[in-house]
């Protein structure tokens, strides 16, 4: 079945060129991550890299461009921070909210660009603080003035290149672009996690290594559980009488997802935990007050336990947050009032609002925790197995990811069959 389902794929020829272009971009992606910047000890950032927690995230997320030092080295991270910024700003700025919200698809497209023009100078900014960082640790030396900008000019290109890697997959190829890069860069890790393992495997620990590809495979299957669940809400629409035709009178439902914020409150509270631990590694070189700091910061970040609590608490907190922003109660009541729908059993209006709002609560209390729980995972399965090759598949915003990536690209496919299936009829 499952073989059958491949070759009806590339017997529809449309879908097989825009896979096929989507494998030629991921191919691109993968030579730019392999062109290094020059000037830099290699030894010395694989080290760096190894002792810190939020340079490992990171580099899982670029698929190994920070730790290569290519010339793509910030991955699609800049254009990612600045849609979440522009996101969050719709909170602040009226203006842009409703370009978000209201305008429509128009709206969206100029969202969009904001965000693109707003990728350059966050690609600035990350990358001179990579430079910064990289000089303090004495892994380059100082570069001058035509070196900073001839520096900054590659990280910046190279970000607006992924970029635009990404906007050719939506325009050309099929499912989201940036995921997709992102799943490139995680999947790409996978041979050398292989090897490593090769390299270091121990007939003793054969337990160990079947006990975590049973907990890897029980974790794949929960996140695609979560990530599938949702509440579905029953809507009714009044009927409608317009001339001599009656509109209306059908009955559909709400979908509410069991975890609508998706990876980002990971993310958020990754960034949230680690940065004060680049910042205090800058300050630290002067000495006295901040090198005392940077000691207590480090063993807070290395206590398996206090780390472990707050990255927990802080998934759970974003969750709300996040879905807070994203999740207007307020604004599907009136859509659905406006339209002429209904919850039945719940008056229209405020109401339905309150009733929305306290069917969320419950619902994101259950996928935050969870949400919180498989962003831990890896760190009490390293912990139990000592296996860190692959702890990107047994929890953590990898994996959530690359489940993600993967049923949302299954489901556009599945769409592009049952389209060439109608048109057949």
């Amino acid at each position: 079945m499952f073989l059958d389902k491949i070759v009806d794929i590339f017997k529809n020829r449309e879908l097989r060129r825009k896979l096929l272009f989507v494998l030629m971009i991921f191919v691109i992606f993968r030579l730019a991550a392999s062109i290094p910047i020059p000037g830099v000890n290699h030894a010395q950032l694989e080290k760096l890299f190894s002792g810190s927690q939020l340079l490992g995230f990171l580099n899982v997320l670029t698929g190994g461009t920070l730790s290569n030092f290519s010339i793509v080295l910030l991955g699609i991270g800049p254009y990612i921070t600045s849609v979440i910024i522009l996101q969050l700003s719709t909170m602040i700025f009226p203006k842009l909210e409703r370009l978000y919200k209201e305008e429509g698809p128009e709206g969206r497209r100029k969202f969009n660009q904001y965000g693109r023009m707003l990728t350059v100078p966050l690609a600035a900014i990350q990358g001179y603080g990579m430079l910064a960082l990289l000089q303090s640790q004495n892994i380059i030396g100082s570069l001058g003035t035509v070196g900073l900008i001839s520096y900054l000019t590659t990280v910046i290109a190279g970000a607006v290149f992924l970029m635009w890697l990404g906007e050719l997959i939506n325009e050309k190829g099929i499912g989201n672009g940036i995921s997709l890069l992102i799943f490139a860069g995680i999947v790409a890790r996978l041979p050398s996690a292989l090897m490593q393992t090769i390299s270091t495997w121990d007939p003793q620990k054969a337990p160990l290594y079947l006990a975590f590809l049973v907990i890897a495979l029980a974790m794949i299957a929960l996140v695609v559980l979560v990530n599938e669940s949702r509440r579905n809400i029953p809507v009714s629409y009044a009927k409608q009488i317009r001339g001599r035709k009656v509109y209306g009178g059908t009955s559909s439902y709400l979908p509410i997802n069991v975890n609508p914020a998706g990876v980002l409150p990971v993310i958020f509270a990754s960034a949230f935990l680690m940065f004060p631990q680049v910042l205090t590694q800058l300050l630290a070189q002067g000495g006295g007050f901040f090198a005392t700091l940077n000691q207590k910061v480090a063993w807070f970040l290395g206590n398996p336990w206090l780390y472990g609590s707050a990255f927990f608490l802080l998934v759970v907190a974003f969750t709300f947050f996040y879905t807070m922003i994203t999740f207007d109660p307020e604004q599907i009541s009136s859509n659905l009032q406006s339209s002429g729908g209904f919850i039945p059993g719940v008056r229209p209006g405020q109401p339905t609002s309150e009733y929305l709002n306290y069917v969320l609560n419950r619902i994101l209390t259950i996928g935050a925790i969870f949400l919180g729980f498989i962003a831990v995972m890896p760190s009490i399965v390293q912990g139990i197995t000592k296996i860190q090759s692959f702890s990107f598949l047994i929890g953590g915003t990898a994996l959530i990811i690359m489940v993600s990536v993967v049923l949302d690209t299954y489901r556009k496919i599945k769409a592009q069959q049952e389209m060439r299936q109608y048109e057949n009829i």
